[in-house]
């Protein structure tokens, strides 16, 4: 009767989480649900067919057959429903009806229709599924031991066929208890935020923790507090600008101490080619061939880029390459009228059948075109690594890319590596790494409401240019050079050069001072307050408390050790010629210290008439041209995620599959995510500063032979 297999729930005040023990004979689930209920202080419900079968064997001497199914389950239902109402928070169930149906079908090859369909709808909240990596103790009257692995696969499927939340434990007993507590603390926090236990499981597959959702959910209900400018950073005034003999001895420096240091060049490179494109992909969405010709297309959108890009059109790089291609496609192609032959080009450049440019990472596409051959920003990156971040004729490169990209830079990196090292008689070590998973962020709907897609599942979304700080955590150098993808140039290098020297062998002069103030102070030697006062405010640029000549010797130390030790980073800052993007500022903290930072616009309230005041005085641009200290006076490596301001951030606007969502993105790399690292600014030529964000920067004069 369908009655006595029916399900009860908790009715009462706080929810009871219903976990079912899942899994083959002698796998531990009996020892660990009586653990699981001791630990929570609540109910456990027994397993019903050891008694029921004992006394079967008793009075008939017969063990388990089928038509013992039934009042099993009958059984086993009337326990779980009886201790409901003594639970507390969680109840553990040894078994449930899942269990007797998979029982019944391996060993009976048949299972009653009304338990078969009660053990379907019955729900958990979530089923541990015991491995079978325990040794098996015989059970007489039911135990098969040597189709242990059939009957376990038969559990694990008919969980995953009825779509059930489940979470396989293995080890022994001390291990799948401890996993066993952390997962069920988890769950009932991703309850009490409204997530379900599907939810949850994606969440964990994911690896992201729970406090992280929760601090994004909440910068979407309350929004991301804005920066607090005090005033732009200029020269003489936050910024430092060398003359050209202070340039070339800071250089000099570098090169001389270079040889007992690891150097580092690190190139977030993950970015694909699309914004580069996105005017020439509106221009194929919404130009028709047959009814309009070019001209009049740029004259009704007024679409400059596009006028720009036809008429520069020979001077690009893969110019040739799609000419020539073009060619085969069409053979009259010399004979067509001009606007067919530039709609084919655009066609042709970014067509998935041939060059496809717009969906493939920008790291890889042609950007400077030599006598007799193209180079990618990859192989100008390589050179630069050998020119300025080498030492004892070795070098170290590392590219944060997409992993579906990896073929494609390994086999770039293959066709020029040799003739790079031979030519600049380096050595160049190059390693890849992704960006974490466990950084990905949830995205929400414009009711803040977690957004999901068309299977019900959660949407996490890459969690920008800040994850990259984990990446960026894991490399070991005592000098490490930040430089974007697509920032290299085709001409005036040894001016690039010499300027990422200067900054290295500021940075490492700096460094220097720093590790013998912290020495001298571990060692207890006496200590010149003064000179630390004058280097701090003078050198790093940092306000020191009028009140620290008057704080105990202890006290001062104290102080000094906290503002001396971090993570360094000297940055060269370029005069703003009208770029967008993050600029030198300083700033004041939510208690009142006011530090260098490099500021996003979208992290400045221009609805204030002060703040858009401060922000409309900024004479320079932020180019992402960083050298980086990651170690300690010690020459230990500092964990860098301690110094994030986790509260900054960015929320964005985006769409998936035609819905609008948003979605936070983490403090940027050179942003909040180094918030709280000692921060230098230095003036560098503009230059230096050669970034391409759309196809056409490839016309201007760095980037042409």
């Amino acid at each position: 009767m369908e009655k006595n297999l029916k399900q009860l729930h908790y009715t009462g005040g706080s929810e009871i989480l219903k976990i079912a023990l899942f899994g083959s004979e002698s796998t531990g689930k009996t020892t660990l649900g009586k653990q699981l209920a001791d630990h929570f202080k609540t109910a456990w419900v027994p397993e019903f067919a050891p008694d029921y079968l004992q006394k079967k064997w008793n009075n008939t001497a017969q063990i388990c057959d089928v038509n013992d199914m039934l009042p099993i389950a009958y059984g086993q239902m009337q326990l779980e429903n009886d201790n409901l109402s003594i639970a507390n928070k969680f109840l553990f169930c040894d078994t449930n009806l899942m269990v007797t149906k998979v029982f019944s079908e391996v060993y009976y090859n048949y299972c009653d229709p009304s338990l078969e369909k009660s053990a379907k709808k019955h729900e958990y909240d979530l089923f541990f599924l015991t491995e079978i990596d325990v040794p098996c103790e015989k059970v007489d009257l039911r135990d098969k031991p040597e189709v242990r692995k059939t009957v376990f696969e038969a559990f694990k499927q008919t969980l995953i066929d009825n779509n059930k939340p489940f979470v396989m434990l293995s080890g022994g007993e001390e291990v799948c208890l401890k996993t066993a507590i952390a997962i069920l603390e988890d769950l009932e926090k991703a309850k009490k935020m409204g997530f379900s236990s599907r939810d949850f499981l994606q969440i964990r597959e994911c690896g992201i923790q729970l406090k992280k959702i929760k601090q994004q959910i909440k910068f979407y209900n309350t929004g991301i507090v804005k920066s607090v400018l005090v005033e732009p950073a200029e020269v003489s005034n936050g910024i430092v600008k060398f003359a050209e003999n202070e340039i070339q001895q800071k250089a000099n420096f570098f090169d001389d101490n270079k040889s007992n240091l690891k150097l580092i060049k690190f190139v977030p490179a993950s970015g694909a080619a699309s914004r580069m494109f996105q005017f020439l992909n509106e221009f194929l969405n919404d130009f028709d061939i047959e009814n309009e010709s070019i001209n009049a297309y740029i004259n009704r959108k007024k679409d400059i880029e596009l006028s720009i890009f036809i008429v520069g059109l020979e001077k690009f790089p893969f110019f040739v390459a799609v000419h020539n291609k073009l060619k085969e496609i069409y053979p009259n192609f010399d004979n067509l009228e001009s606007d067919y032959k530039n709609f084919y080009f655009i066609k042709t450049l970014l067509s998935s059948e041939y060059f496809n440019y717009s969906n493939k990472p920008k790291a890889i596409l042609p950007f400077h075109r030599y006598k007799t051959y193209n180079t990618t920003p990859i192989e100008e990156h390589l050179y630069e690594c050998a020119k300025y971040a080498s030492s004892n004729g070795n070098s170290h490169l590392h590219f944060t890319i997409s992993e579906t990209h990896q073929v494609a830079f390994e086999k770039v990196i293959e066709d020029i590596k040799t003739k790079v090292e031979e030519e600049t008689q380096t050595k160049i070590d190059i390693h890849f790494s992704y960006q974490n998973k466990e950084t990905d962020i949830l995205a929400v709907d414009n009711a803040n409401n977690p957004f999901r897609v068309k299977n019900g599942k959660l949407l996490f979304r890459p969690g920008g240019h800040g994850a990259l700080i984990e990446n960026l955590n894991k490399l070991d150098g005592d000098v490490i050079f930040v430089k974007n993808i697509d920032n290299v140039i085709q001409n005036h290098k040894e001016i690039n050069v010499l300027y990422k020297k200067a900054l290295a062998g500021f940075m490492v002069e700096l460094q220097n001072q720093i590790f013998n103030y912290l020495k001298s102070i571990e060692d207890g030697k006496d200590i010149n307050v003064k000179e630390i006062i004058d280097f701090v405010k003078y050198k790093l640029n940092i306000k020191v408390s009028k009140d620290v000549l008057k704080y105990t010797l202890e006290n001062q130390i104290a102080y000094f050790k906290k503002i001396l030790d971090r993570p360094i980073r000297v940055c060269g800052m370029v005069k703003n010629e009208g770029d967008t993007g993050g600029g030198p500022f300083k700033v004041r903290d939510s208690k009142g210290a006011v530090s260098l930072q490099i500021v996003e616009t979208s992290q400045i309230d221009l609805t204030n008439p002060e703040q858009a005041k401060i922000f409309s005085r900024s004479t320079h641009f932020n180019p992402v041209d960083l050298v980086c200290g990651i170690q300690n006076y010690k020459g230990n490596k500092f964990y860098l995620p301690d110094f994030v301001d986790n509260n900054s951030g960015f929320i964005v606007q985006k769409n998936k599959d035609g819905e609008q969502l948003k979605s936070y993105e983490l403090p940027g790399l050179w942003n909040g995510a180094m918030a709280k690292w000692i921060t230098i600014f230095v003036e560098v030529p503009l230059i230096t500063f050669n970034p391409v964000k759309t196809v056409n920067d490839l016309l201007k004069p760095p980037h042409q032979p």
